[in-house]
C-alpha cells in the first residue's frame, strides 16, 4: 500500500484536502468536496450485474478490475463503492472489497468499522427514536400517536429477532410501551440521505423533512417539528465527507455510503460520484445486487434526480452463474454444460434488453473462473454480440487490470463510437400505481401488479399528503425478476404483490415493498463470523 497521501496526490489532492484516518485511510475536506463537485469532466460508467446466485458474480471485483485497466491504458480513472455493511461481512457474503488481485486495501478496516461513517447514521437515527419516545413519554407538542410511528430503531448487523420488538417494559420510567421493531443500518432513510444529498446544508433539509412519526390529528411529524434536524446533523457532519482509500495497484477509490439495493437504493453517494467526475477522466461506480435493482434504482432515481446519466453500463456475469439461471444444481454447476448456458442466457438477455429500454447499450464483462473451459466463455459471447452487445472474458481476479484491458477498451470505444440516449422507464408525474407498475411490466416483466389493501391505503394516503410526484424505491428479493426468489433465469407469467409502501421524504422517493422481503435479514445457518478471527498480533483473518 501507498501512503493516502501519495494517492489524494495523483488526483492533485494536497495534504490541506484530506483529513488522515491513519496511514492508509482519508477523509476528502467538506471545502474540497464541494469545490470538486460542480467542475464534471469525467465519464460516468456504471457496473452492475445479472442476478446474484450463490458463486458470486464478482460485480466488485470487475469493478476494481476495471478501474485498475483504465489506468494501465493511459487514462485518469477513478472508482466509486459503497461501505460494506457488517450484515453481509458476518452473515452470507462476507466481505466486499474484492478479491484476488483486484483488491481495495486496507481491506479489514474498510469491511468493518472503516471512518465510522455507518456507525454516525445508526446513532443519527436512533437519536431520532429516543426523540420520538421522549416526546410520548412527555406528551410534548406535537402529540405524537403511539399507534402509528413508522420509524424504527436500527443496527448494523443481520439479527431477525429484532424485526418486531416492545419497547418501555418495566414501568412509567422506562417510557411507553408500544410496538417498536429495527432494520438493519443501510436500510435507514437517514443512509439514503446521506447518499442523495448535494451539501451538508441540503443534508439538514433532507432530514428535517423525514416522516417519522404521525400525530393524534392523523398529521405527519417530522425532525423538523421534534427540534432536532441540528443534533441529527452534528452526528452526521464526519459522515457526509467522502473517504478515499486504494486498489492494490494504486488506483484511487472513493468509498461513500452504502444502501442495500433490495431494501433501499442500492449506490455510493452523490457526493462521492461528483467529487469524481471533478477530479477524474473516467470513473467507474457499482450499483448493487442484479440490474433489475441498483441499476434501475440509479437510472430511474439518482440519475434524472441528480443530473448524472452514465455513459456506459457494464453488466457482469459468469458460466457459472449462467448455468445456475439454467436450473443446475450447485453441485453440478462446474461441470461442462452448453445447454444450461443457453437456458440461463436467458437471465443475461433480459438484462440486456432492460439497459437498452433506458437508451444505452451494455457493455458485457465475462467473469472467468480457472474451471471456466474456453469453448463455454466463447459461446457466451457469441450469444451478446447476436444481442448487439460486446462483450470481454476479463480475468482480473488472477492478473488485476491487465486481465480486465479488454474490457476497458471495449467501454471506452463505446463511449465514443455509440454514446447513449440515456431516458428513465417512467415520469415522476404518473401516479405512484403507475411507476410501480412501469417498473414491474418493464423491467421484471411481470403479467400484473397486485396491491394488498394495506399497499393501497399506504400510496393514497402518499398521494395524499403531497408525495406522488416522487420516484419509486422497489424492495424485493435480489435473486429473481419476480418477488419469488425461487423463479431463477427470466421467468415469465408471473404476478407482483406489493404488501405495503412507505414514503421516505428525506431520500425523496416512495418505497414499494414486495413479497416477502425483509428490512432487517437474518443470518444464515452458518454465518461467515464463524470464520472470522484476529491473531495476538491484531492480524484480522476470514474477512
Amino acid at each position: 500500500m501507498k501512503p493516502i497521501k501519495e494517492i489524494a496526490g495523483i488526483l492533485g489532492l494536497t495534504e490541506d484536502d484530506i483529513e488522515l484516518y491513519g496511514k492508509y485511510k482519508a477523509k476528502i475536506s467538506y471545502a474540497t468536496a464541494k469545490k470538486y463537485s460542480s467542475e464534471k469532466k469525467g465519464k460516468l460508467i456504471i457496473v452492475t450485474a445479472i442476478n446474484p446466485t450463490p458463486f458470486g458474480e464478482g460485480k466488485t471485483t470487475t469493478s476494481i478490475g476495471l478501474g485498475d485497466a483504465l489506468r494501465k491504458i493511459g487514462l485518469n480513472s477513478i472508482i466509486c463503492l459503497r461501505e460494506p455493511s457488517l450484515g453481509p461481512c458476518m452473515g452470507v457474503k462476507g466481505g466486499a472489497v474484492g478479491g484476488g488481485k483486484s483488491l481495495i486495501v486496507p481491506s479489514s478496516d474498510i469491511n468493518l468499522h472503516f471512518t465510522g461513517d455507518i456507525h454516525a447514521v445508526t446513532t443519527a437515527n436512533n437519536l431520532l427514536s429516543s426523540i420520538i419516545d421522549n416526546f410520548i413519554k412527555y406528551d410534548l407538542e406535537p402529540n405524537i400517536d403511539i399507534r402509528h410511528v413508522p420509524w424504527k430503531r436500527c443496527v448494523d448487523l443481520n439479527d431477525r429477532c429484532l424485526r418486531e420488538v416492545i419497547v418501555g417494559l418495566g414501568g412509567q420510567t422506562n417510557g411507553v410501551v408500544r410496538d417498536e421493531g429495527f432494520v438493519i443500518s443501510v436500510a435507514s432513510e437517514i443512509m439514503a440521505i446521506l447518499c442523495l444529498s448535494d451539501d451538508l446544508a441540503d443534508l439538514k433539509t433532507r432530514l428535517g423533512r423525514i416522516v417519522c412519526a404521525y400525530g393524534n390529528d392523523d398529521k405527519p411529524i417530522t425532525p423538523k417539528d421534534l427540534k432536532c434536524v441540528g443534533a441529527l446533523a452534528a452526528l452526521m457532519a464526519e459522515a457526509i465527507k467522502p473517504n478515499l482509500v486504494q486498489t492494490i495497484e494504486g488506483t484511487p477509490v472513493f468509498i461513500h455510503g452504502g444502501p442495500f439495493a433490495n431494501i433501499a437504493h442500492g449506490t455510493n453517494s452523490v457526493i462521492a460520484t461528483r467529487l469524481a467526475l471533478g477530479l477524474g477522466d473516467y470513473i467507474v461506480q457499482e450499483t448493487g445486487f442484479g440490474a433489475d435493482l441498483g441499476c434501475e434504482k440509479f437510472l430511474d432515481i439518482v440519475a434524472p434526480s441528480k443530473g448524472l446519466p452514465p455513459d456506459a453500463v457494464v453488466i457482469v456475469a459468469s458460466t457459472r452463474a449462467l448455468k445456475y439461471n439454467g436450473g443446475v444444481s450447485k453441485k453440478t454447476v462446474l461441470e461442462p454444460n452448453e445447454q444450461a448456458i443457453k437456458l440461463g442466457f436467458a437471465n443475461l438477455a433480459r438484462h440486456i434488453e432492460n439497459i437498452k429500454k433506458f437508451g444505452i447499450t451494455p457493455q458485457i464483462a465475462i467473469n472467468r473462473f480457472p474451471t471456466d473451459l474456453d469453448s463455454e466463455l466463447q459461446l457466451i459471447c457469441s450469444l451478446c454480440e447476436q444481442m448487439g452487445a460486446s462483450a470481454a472474458i476479463i480475468s482480473n481476479y488472477e492478473q488485476g487490470g491487465q486481465g480486465a484491458i479488454g474490457l476497458a477498451k471495449n467501454v471506452v470505444e463505446g463511449i465514443k463510437n455509440n454514446p447513449p440516449n440515456y431516458k428513465p422507464i417512467y415520469d415522476y408525474s404518473l401516479p405512484i400505481k403507475e411507476k410501480i407498475t412501469a417498473v414491474a411490466k418493464e423491467i421484471y416483466r411481470a403479467t400484473k401488479v397486485n396491491f394488498t389493501s394495506r399497499a393501497s391505503s399506504d400510496i393514497r394516503r402518499i398521494e395524499e399528503m403531497g408525495y406522488g410526484n416522487l420516484p419509486v424505491c422497489m424492495a424485493k428479493t435480489q435473486y429473481s425478476f419476480s418477488d419469488n426468489e425461487d423463479l431463477l433465469g427470466a421467468p415469465t407469467g408471473f404476478e407482483v404483490t406489493v404488501r405495503e409502501a412507505k414514503v421516505s421524504a428525506g431520500a425523496g422517493f416512495v418505497v414499494a415493498i414486495c413479497g416477502d422481503i425483509m428490512l432487517m435479514p437474518g443470518l444464515p445457518k452458518e454465518p461467515a463470523a464463524e470464520h472470522i478471527d484476529v491473531d495476538d498480533n491484531g492480524v484480522i483473518t476470514g474477512i
